[in-house]
């Protein structure tokens, strides 16, 4: 015949009495029986082969063996414990770590705003924000080194990749004294031998405004270069020119830069989306991520001001 093998509900059993010092005690936090667990101990002892209670009436009394089965009984439930906690965790999502990444203009605002609504409702999960230029997001996107990307795309978007938030049309950014600040709207025409403040060398930005400039027939008259749209206003500001840009980069820099901001047509859109590693696998957390980026990109871009009116778009 088989040996018994220690079972769960002996160790519960021993516990239980150990706790409250009696077998009919024991019985009742058990919601069993008082021979069922006069059973367990018994079969329990023979198992371990150690005499772990010195029987006195109704009570007993732990023997040396059992106090000392019992501190090996007790690590090994704070062992229980912590598994039990850590599969709290992993239903919480508690278990991942979440690299998160964008340009610095959505880094430092709407994908800060995001993770502080993500954290809201899952608070112990860690969340890595990486912020760079365009080539360095999309780097860490391509190799799997970021979970997702915050993003705007000036063209064509990857199939099966992108999470589609909302797309925008660039505006025209200009000195508030500038003599076409009184313009209603503006376009390639207007810039004709105007001094323009473009985006970094073979930025999409910079192609796809390079290319609505040639369709016009209008050479643009560049004076400067940037890479990141609060450097364009700012030089916008200062009198070096005018420029096109994303609406969300513009309005924000409005906030802290003395500049003019007008419709520009024709229609130079931008698509403001979620951007995932290929043959990416999206689980609970990064849908709930999605959820809260989404979330808080269409409320900033609601409130927007009209290029034209100044008053929120919504």
């Amino acid at each position: 015949m088989a040996a018994r093998r220690m079972t769960f509900r002996h160790i519960e059993a021993f516990r239980a009495v150990m706790v409250t010092g009696s077998m009919t005690e024991a019985s009742r936090k058990l919601h069993t029986s008082q021979p069922q667990v006069s059973r367990l101990i018994g079969q329990l002892e023979a198992i371990t082969g150690l005499p772990l209670f010195d029987r006195s009436g109704s009570r007993v009394v732990p023997s040396l063996d059992g106090t000392r089965f019992h501190a090996e009984v007790e690590r090994a439930f704070v062992g229980l414990t912590s598994l039990e906690a850590a599969a709290t965790r992993i239903r919480a999502f508690g278990a991942e770590r979440l690299r998160v990444a964008a340009m610095p203009r959505l880094a430092g605002g709407l994908l800060a705003r995001a993770v502080v609504r993500f954290r809201v409702a899952h608070s112990d999960v860690i969340v890595a924000i990486h912020s760079g230029d365009d080539a360095s997001v999309n780097h860490w996107i391509d190799t799997g080194f970021c979970d997702a990307a915050l993003t705007m795309l000036y063209g064509d978007v990857p199939e099966g990749r992108l999470d589609h938030v909302e797309t925008r049309a660039c505006v025209a950014v200009l000195p508030q004294d500038h003599p076409l600040a009184d313009s209603a709207a503006l376009g390639p025409e207007d810039f004709r031998d105007v001094p323009f403040v473009a985006a970094s060398h073979g930025s999409a930005l910079r192609d796809r405004t390079e290319a609505v400039f040639e369709a016009a027939g209008v050479t643009l008259a560049i004076t400067a270069e940037a890479g990141l749209g609060a450097s364009i206003c700012t030089l916008v500001s200062a009198g070096l020119g005018v420029s096109v840009m994303n609406p969300l980069a513009a309005h924000e820099e409005a906030k802290v830069s003395p500049i003019a901001i007008r419709p520009f047509t024709p229609t130079l859109p931008v698509h403001f989306a979620l951007l995932f590693p290929p043959d990416h696998a999206r689980g609970r957390l990064m849908r709930a991520f999605g959820a809260c980026a989404r979330a808080v990109l269409r409320e900033e871009l609601a409130a927007l001001p009209d290029a034209a009116t100044g008053r929120p778009a919504g």
